[in-house]
């Protein structure tokens, strides 16, 4: 039975039915109880039937076909471009589904607060209420973040047709910009003022809220690290005295998660290969004024290289030849470092011998029972895939080539994946950029590869004003003005002007890091001090230009070739001694000179995290035109590791230098050295000397000693102890002119011993020492107290 027969026979049903309902309505009369009850249901049926009857059919769905469209409503946008979103063309057939659809792309354009669609038969008509456009844009109630840096972050702007789900966004986008600076608590909502001819003023009105600070920082699950040593690795802080001049110490989700990762990067340094982060907890306190932050954590168990092998898959690669290359001793504790500096070491190798395609890959062997790990280097031939290009973009103002030189890899070289790494991280390592993401995609062929580079640039540049305090010079003040990116070269420029009551220096220093295009770094520096007699017994004027070179020889290795001008004035002598007087007459004098200097740093690969050493040695050779010849040596030696949970750091350091004036020169006290030998000493306070006065000396040593502690104080005051041993001797002068009793000429050692105070205050670290003196010579000046900047090494 077809559907159209089917209805004829409801038809005639209902007819049947309305009939027998007009009979009981007429019986009802006489019996109304009765009759008009079946009437009722009867009818009830029939409307039912209708209603079944009137529901269209497939057959019966209703087209439409529109010779005509009009459209109205439309004052900026052109009815071609609202016809083209519609997607109806004239005389075309098209169902009401079709025009729902229509419709629905016209809404979804963006660009109209309301439209309707009607037919009138042959005609589309079309209405349309376009958004308004947007006169201006203004924020209210921002002070921590300028307008012009929201306006670099939203979507909205100003001759642009206003749209609420935009504006929204920009609503989630100023909210965020206030959670990554502390203030989660921060509220926005966007105002729109109508203006004439179909213009809105949006005004996003701010209620910026306090800072929501870390109140506290914990771990659970830690056993082999303290909470104390744990928040050193985390770059979140919590809030210290300073609190408004930290940022570190506010709470921001985004720097939560980089806490991980730096807690599972500190634990794989040290072998604890299962360590994860189970969870993080943020407790808002009752206040809503800070966070209590934890950190729920699994260390597992330390592991330790066990058997260190290499085998080969390729027929020109000697498993032996790359096996000496290793620096992995078995028993030593396990770092992935270690594992990475291997492969880099042993590709390079098959590069020198020319192994195309050289792969190394580690195969680890886990070892519950003794807790160690076998790796297994495997030589193998990787996938013929070459660099086709490296694509660069974000880089408003770096140039390409500092970007590209980070790259060992050049465009048709073969594709190395831990190549690319690498050189995502030296890229990330110039901090020049805010982000800096280096990924590789397929080419034009499968065979190739295209590496895309995608940076954003940030602020290289910092002015710095400052003001400090010494012992030894007093109240001083200072200005200085740096730039890490100058004129997006990757070159550094540095200017400071520093000045005290009885002395000034001026320092310029300029370095750039490729030159020539070669891991060659040339440097220029320019210094200046001047001295008056409030610091000693005698003016100085001293000025030198230093240019250099410094180019890697070995992994951690490094050789700086100089040439060294120095120009060196004595003047207004007010003391006693004949050998000073004499060298005052000297007047000024030149010295022009070549020099070298040799360092070894393990610190640069970073082997062991609690370890590190550097060795430095140089000379200069003086007497290439100038008034003086002579030979400098210097040497330095320092070695640090961490103990008790790197807890306690230990440090030794031992450094000395010697003068050998050449020929009939003589040297002067601006030549000897002097300064602070060791502590526990004024600067210039241990030595030979003349009617008491300190003439410097031509040979210096010094032995260091020192230990950093933790005093049990709140890790948010900053404070740590430290307690020093140095023992160090300057002797030998030359003594012509001399008229007084002379003293300390000879090799005598000085001891000292004290405790510190080390406060990482906002202004920099800074020690003070309490120092006592063990051994000392007549003539020598003692300080019981001193102040100065912490050095790190």
């Amino acid at each position: 039975m077809t559907l159209l027969t089917f209805s004829r026979a409801v038809r005639r049903l209902m007819t049947s039915i309305a009939g027998g309902a007009r009979g009981l309505l007429k019986r009802s009369r006489l019996h109304p109880s009765k009759d008009r009850a079946s009437a009722s249901i009867m009818a009830c049926t029939a409307l039912v039937c209708v209603g079944f009857l009137t529901i269209p059919s497939a057959v019966e769905a209703q087209n439409y076909r529109f010779n005509n469209v009009a459209i109205e409503g439309n004052q900026r946008i052109e009815a071609g471009t609202i016809l083209t979103y519609a997607g109806i063309g004239r005389g075309e057939t098209v169902s009401a589904g079709e025009l729902n659809e229509a419709y629905q792309r016209i809404l979804n354009s963006g660009l109209f607060e309301d439209v309707s669609i009607n037919p009138r038969g042959s005609t589309l008509e079309i209405r349309v209420i376009e958004f308004p456009t947007i006169s201006k844009i203004a924020f209210e109630g921002n002070t921590r973040i300028d307008d012009d840096d929201l306006f670099g972050q939203i979507e909205s702007a100003p001759r642009q047709v206003y749209n609420p789900a935009k504006a929204e966004r920009d609503v989630a986008v100023i909210v965020d910009a206030y959670a990554q600076s502390g203030r989660s608590a921060a509220r926005v909502s966007p105002k729109v003022i109508r203006r004439s001819d179909n213009r809105v003023d949006l005004v996003f009105e701010i209620f910026e809220g306090k800072k929501i600070e870390v109140q506290r920082l914990s771990f659970v699950g830690n056993r082999a690290y303290s909470d104390r040593r744990l928040r050193r690795v985390v770059d979140s802080k919590q809030a210290g005295l300073f609190r408004a001049l930290v940022n570190r110490d506010t709470f921001v989700q985004d720097r939560i998660e980089f806490d991980k990762q730096l807690l599972a990067d500190f634990y794989a340094a040290r072998g604890y290969v299962d360590f994860r982060v189970t969870g993080t907890n943020a407790e808002l306190a009752r206040e809503r004024d800070t966070y209590f932050v934890t950190f729920n954590i699994e260390e597992g168990q330390q592991f330790s290289f066990g058997r260190i092998t290499t085998v080969s898959e390729l027929p020109n690669a000697e498993a032996a030849e790359y096996q000496d290359a290793l620096r992995i001793k078995p028993g030593e504790i396990y770092t992935p470092t270690k594992v990475e500096n291997s492969i880099a070491r042993m590709e390079r190798l098959g590069v020198r011998n020319g192994v195309d395609f050289l792969r190394v890959e580690p195969r680890i062997t886990r070892n519950d029972r003794d807790l160690t790990l076998d790796v297994e280097f495997a030589l193998v031939r990787g996938p013929r895939v070459f660099v086709e290009r490296i694509d660069i973009e974000g880089n408003t103002t770096t140039l390409d080539r500092v970007i590209r030189r980070q790259f060992d890899t050049v465009e048709g070289d073969p594709f190395n994946p831990r190549e690319i790494r690498e050189a995502a991280e030296r890229i990330r390592a110039l901090d020049f950029f805010e982000t800096a993401e280096v990924d590789a995609r397929e080419g034009s062929t499968p065979d190739q590869v295209v590496v895309d580079v995608d940076v954003e640039e940030k602020s290289t540049g910092s002015l710095s004003f400052g003001a400090s305090y010494s012992t030894s010079s007093g109240v001083g003040f200072s200005i200085g003005f740096t730039e890490r990116n100058f004129l997006g070269r990757g070159q550094r420029l540095a200017a400071q002007i520093a000045a005290s009551a009885d002395q000034a220096n001026y320092n310029l220093s300029f370095v750039e890091p490729a030159f020539l295009g070669r891991d060659v770094a040339f440097g220029l520096d320019f210094s200046l001090i001047d001295t008056d007699a409030d610091f000693s017994f005698y003016d100085t004027t001293i000025g030198a230009f230093r240019p250099s070179l410094t180019f890697p020889v070995s992994e951690n290795g490094r050789l700086s070739l100089l040439y060294s001008a120095a120009y060196k004035d004595m003047s207004n002598y007010t003391g006693t001694s004949g050998i000073l007087a004499t060298e005052v007459a000297r007047g000024d004098e030149w010295a022009s000179g070549l020099g070298y200097e040799y360092t070894y740093d393990t610190r640069r690969t970073g082997l062991n995290p609690n370890a590190g050493v550097l060795l430095a040695f140089g000379q200069e050779f003086y007497g290439l035109g100038g008034d003086q010849e002579y030979i400098k040596t210097s040497a330095r030696a320092i070695a640090q590791t961490r103990v008790l949970n790197e807890e306690l750091t230990l440090r030794a350091t031992l450094e000395g230098g010697a003068l050998n004036f050449l020929g009939s020169d003589d040297s002067r006290a601006v030549d000897r050295y002097s300064g602070q030998i060791i502590r526990g000493f004024e600067p210039n306070g241990i030595g030979p000397t003349e009617s008491l006065e300190q003439l410097g000396g031509n040979y210096f040593a010094a032995l260091k000693f020192d230990a950093e502690f933790p005093l049990g104080l709140p890790e948010e005051y900053g404070i740590t102890g430290g307690a020093f041993y140095d023992i160090g001797a300057l002797w030998d002068v030359d003594t012509t002119g001399a008229t007084g009793p002379l003293a300390s000429t000879s090799f005598n050692t000085r001891q000292a011993i004290g405790l510190s105070v080390i406060w990482q205050s906002p202004f920099g670290p800074l020690r003070f020492n309490f120092s006592h003196a063990l051994q000392k010579e007549p003539g020598d000046k003692t300080q019981a107290f001193d102040l100065s900047i912490a050095s790190t090494f």
